[in-house]
């Protein structure tokens, strides 16, 4: 079996200046690393999990090392996309996809021309009665306890990318996508409509014309070519009523100073400097509340819009779900992982004793409130999974 890597070596995570650098602690020295994959990545980046670096190959690179790997729950996960063709024709070439038995590489980057257009695809295969099958590569480490979900942030690019393969299917092309699932716990696969709610739903238009498969794969701390444990289910009945643009959100700020603020008809309140966490719900336009919320200016209605003008906004954190009864149990499960709240702020039309919350650190990189929201967007499918 292949080894990826000759040098690999443990360290810790401390930080992350930007999208492709990551601090870390190696034997008690800080060092940088290049982060190959500039994905959000929220549910694994915590400060003190352990992440697996090579020296850097390039000898003008401005880190020394590279990150290849990152541990989740003691699993250890793949995190450098510049191998994601390599394991895709690895697992294809030794028929480890099941139903793709038949196929076998014959080019990577290969371009096909359509109305003018040229398209570059991952890879082309080919089988014994020499059909091609143009396919696209997409490496997830976005999971729950027995899921996944791609993409981890907005991709317009990608969402085109599904029609354009879909064009080319009509067009007499075989097509399709494989996501390599780094995470061999996950036993089922949906696009991430919290996230991505267009996205979502063309791949729902699509994915019965691609051939395309979702495979869960199991990794050491060798980095040797993994196995393939199993194929991912795609229960799609959870688009049919989860997939809308409804349901309940959490907005993340950030107050730099120590504020007393008259809030409408509550009247003056103290607010101490620090990270915010504020919950809130939308029966319909769940995309519009939140970016009405991000901006500054705008006509006073909720709490929020008197506080959002002293703040730095951080995040809106969108959780689509069908259940009624999500705003305040929300409410409830951050205010279990915050360290103070402002009592009666957003809830004067529910029991709820608030729906603004506070911490010290950046709630982003607080693993117990990530884990909220991992529960409640991802983790409650689970009873839903057909």
């Amino acid at each position: 079996m292949k080894v990826l890597y000759d040098t690999i070596l443990k360290a810790t995570y401390t930080g992350r200046p930007n999208r492709f650098v990551v601090t870390l602690d190696l034997n008690g020295e800080s060092v940088l690393a290049h982060l190959p994959n500039p994905g959000r990545m929220w549910e694994l980046l915590f400060t003190g999990v352990t992440m697996y670096i090579v020296p850097h190959d390039k000898p003008d690179a401005k880190t020394k090392y590279r990150v290849v790997g990152i541990e989740r729950d003691g699993v250890v996960i793949m995190l450098d996309t510049n191998y994601s063709n390599d394991v895709a024709q690895h697992l294809i070439e030794n028929k480890l996809i099941p139903g793709w038995e038949e196929w076998r590489v014959v080019r990577r980057e290969y371009t096909v021309k359509l109305h003018g257009t040229s398209s570059r695809f991952d890879l082309l295969l080919t089988n014994d009665k020499g059909d091609e099958f143009l396919l696209e590569v997409k490496s997830c480490t976005l999971f729950s306890k027995t899921g996944a979900m791609f993409p981890d942030a907005i991709t317009e690019r990608g969402r085109k990318h599904l029609l354009h393969l879909k064009e080319l299917q009509n067009e007499g092309y075989h097509t399709g996508v494989l996501f390599l699932v780094q995470w061999d716990r996950a036993q089922w696969f949906l696009p991430d409509y919290h996230t991505d709610l267009e996205f979502a739903k063309t791949f729902k238009e699509v994915a019965t014309s691609l051939d395309w498969k979702a495979v869960a794969v199991a990794w050491d701390e060798t980095f040797t070519m993994p196995t393939v444990t199993h194929e991912c289910s795609y229960p799609s009945n959870i688009l049919d009523t989860e997939a809308h643009d409804s349901g309940v959100y959490v907005m993340v700020m950030l107050l730099d100073h120590d504020l007393d603020l008259e809030v409408g008809s509550k009247g003056m309140m103290h607010f101490k400097a620090g990270y915010y966490m504020y919950v809130g719900s939308a029966k319909a336009n769940l995309t519009k509340r939140i970016e009405r919320h991000k901006r500054k200016r705008k006509k006073m209605h909720w709490h929020l819009d008197y506080f959002r003008g002293h703040c730095e906004m951080i995040a809106g954190l969108p959780i689509r779900t069908s259940l009624d009864d999500a705003e305040c149990a929300l409410a409830d499960a951050v205010r279990g992982v915050a360290e103070w709240d402002v009592p009666k702020f957003g809830s004067s039309d529910c029991d709820c004793k608030s729906h603004l919350f506070g911490m010290m650190d950046n709630p982003i990189h607080n693993q117990s409130f990530m884990n909220v929201i991992e529960n409640y967007r991802m983790n409650t499918l689970d009873a839903l999974v057909k």
